[in-house]
């Protein structure tokens, strides 16, 4: 995992610049390591293919200068979608009142998975209070494994159905 927040070190001011954030950053496989890049643009407008591509182009050359891999790499760059992961303490600031599943660490209350609704963020005690059935819940966020976004039924747009002659 430290290689993905050196790579991140190195790569977000390029992106930064550029108009976008990194939302995370992982390394997969062997041989051929596959390095996925999570980004988002920062006035948080849908991510486009032209954009998706102005990251490849950036993140590729900034990581042949870098080498941090020996051999042959595959990049992957992708938009955080409709359930995006929840990485860090100014994911759960933006994304108060929305449904979210997290995974902890260590159990809380018997349990190591939860799903609700996110009431707030403490960036000062690093604590989230999230709505858990019909109690408050209260997190470390260094007690989160994983998290993600949970798409709810309220926030899907009714697309208008085509009409075929």
């Amino acid at each position: 995992m430290e290689i993905c927040t050196q790579l991140e070190t190195q790569l977000a001011p390029s992106l930064d610049a550029l108009g976008y954030e990194i939302v995370r950053i992982s390394l997969q496989g062997g041989d051929v390591k596959t390095v996925q890049v999570m980004a988002e643009r920062k006035d948080y407008a849908n991510m486009t293919l032209a954009d998706c591509e102005k990251i490849s182009r950036t993140v590729s050359a900034l990581l042949d200068v870098a080498d941090p891999f020996q051999g042959k790499y595959m990049l992957e760059i992708s938009s955080p979608g409709i359930d995006r992961p929840l990485v860090k303490p100014a994911d759960y600031i933006r994304f108060k009142g929305s449904n979210a599943k997290i995974e902890t660490s260590n159990e809380i209350n018997g349990r190591k998975r939860f799903k609700g609704k996110i009431l707030s963020f403490d960036a000062e005690t690093q604590q989230l209070h999230f709505e858990f059935e019909t109690s408050e819940l209260i997190v470390d966020f260094s007690n989160i494994a994983k998290a993600k976004l949970l798409l709810a039924d309220s926030s899907i747009q009714k697309q208008p159905k085509k009409t075929h002659k």
